[in-house]
């Protein structure tokens, strides 16, 4: 087992590609997030300003305690945009920016979306990126857990189509044939003691989620899936990796198996 904050040498040129695949998207989160936190804190400053006048019939301080509430938002807001965005630069956590991945899930997810759609940029590209982000930040917060509290969540779309074994409340009726990626994970769950599970949509994933009480979930997934199982589960970490789709998508989809290694091999402890 490798020591604790250690890549294995095999996973070098892996861990590369992976960091490599994220700097490719980080620009569109940067600019996403900037834009969001600008959009957001105009909004606060026109609360403000509109009933500034109107506030004083309350209270000759009223406006003044409203702009220091509004003022306090806008800093808080402006602090943790800025300290995202270091995070991705500069790849390690900067002003408490470990602290962030919930603001980062509920606040700047939805906003980025909407100001994404607004300038023209597929939703699959901004869940994309914000996959790589909370992975980033998954990974910076340096936690590794004890393989029986690690789950690997799997879409049910991984099993093949012409199998005719159900998976989804026994893993273990898989056969191993080797005609999915089912057989490879089983042999990783085995060789890790992980936990595996496999799931047909967000609600049978959530109640896995209550059944086994991971301290971390590595989850495969679609842009779609991914992103809003990331949503859900907070706030047990949860690290992405996007499926393959040779056949399109829900039907027989795939995962790279060495990923996943490197994925768990970097959790466990």
């Amino acid at each position: 087992m490798p020591k604790p904050g250690s890549t294995p040498q095999r996973f070098a040129p892996l861990e590369r590609e992976i960091r490599d695949s994220f700097k490719t998207r980080k620009r569109v989160f940067i600019g996403l997030i900037t834009g969001s936190s600008v959009l957001v804190c105009a909004f606060l400053a026109l609360l403000w300003i509109i009933p500034y006048y109107g506030l004083t019939t309350i209270h000759p301080a009223a406006p003044w305690v409203l702009g220091t509430a509004v003022l306090i938002l806008i800093l808080a807001i402006g602090w943790a945009a800025l300290a995202l965005v270091l995070n991705i630069l500069l790849g390690r956590p900067v002003l408490f920016s470990q602290r962030l991945r919930g603001v980062t899930i509920k606040l700047f997810l939805p906003l980025m979306t909407l100001l994404g759609r607004v300038v023209g940029i597929p939703k699959q590209t901004v869940r994309s990126s914000f996959i790589k982000v909370n992975n980033e930040l998954v990974k910076g917060e340096g936690h590794r857990y004890p393989p029986e509290k690690i789950l690997l969540l799997m879409p049910h779309c991984i099993q093949s189509s012409r199998c005719k074994f159900r998976l989804t409340y026994d893993i273990d009726n898989c056969k191993r044939c080797g005609e999915c990626s089912m057989a490879g994970l089983l042999e990783l769950r085995d060789r890790f003691g992980i936990t595996l599970a496999v799931a047909t949509g967000g609600t049978i994933a959530r109640r896995i989620v209550v059944q086994h009480r991971p301290r971390l979930i590595i989850a495969v997934a679609c842009e779609r899936d991914l992103a809003s199982g990331i949503q859900d589960a907070y706030p047990v970490p949860v690290f992405g990796i996007l499926n393959t789709r040779p056949f399109g998508p829900c039907l027989d989809t795939g995962v790279a198996l060495d990923q996943v290694e490197w994925a768990i091999s970097e959790f466990s402890a």
